[in-house]
């Protein structure tokens, strides 16, 4: 993830910083947003992606953002952002193990069945980062748990 400077206006003692935050991942897909940061608030003016985010998304891409927008801004990591990717905050804490497989391979079902992206739906639920989301996806296939992706020749 990269974030960096598009403008910044100063009015007397308040500063409005407006910055550009892209999110790449390897299989092509891409997240850029314009984030306002006022006042110790932040705003998202603009979301892109491709491709195209559901809204259950935006909350997931909000956690990302959360600690490298406040690095950017001189705050530092959040409280608990160890990994700085964002406080995930509200996720359950899921047992390791068949149980956590359980449980993703349900939250991929469902999201399937609603026509939502069902590796979001996983990082969602989990608090993983897409890479996390989609080993423990291949964990649950290989537990039997879902089907397998592709037909093996």
């Amino acid at each position: 993830m990269s974030v960096w400077p598009a403008w910044e206006v100063r009015e007397g003692e308040r500063t409005t910083r407006w910055l550009h935050v892209r999110l790449a991942f390897d299989d092509g897909a891409r997240v850029d947003a314009l984030a306002v940061v006022s006042e110790g608030c932040v705003c998202v003016e603009d979301v892109r992606a491709r491709p195209a985010l559901a809204l259950e998304d935006l909350v997931v891409f909000a956690d990302w953002i959360e600690g490298p927008l406040a690095r950017a801004c001189g705050a530092g990591p959040a409280d608990g952002d160890v990994t700085g990717t964002g406080v995930h905050r509200g996720r359950p804490t899921w047992p390791p193990g068949p149980e956590e497989w359980r449980l993703a391979a349900r939250e991929y079902r469902v999201a399937r069945e609603r026509g939502a992206d069902p590796v979001l739906a996983v990082m969602e639920a989990t608090g993983h980062s897409r890479r996390g989301a989609l080993r423990l996806i291949g964990r649950a296939r290989d537990a039997g748990l879902l089907s397998p992706r592709h037909a093996r020749r």
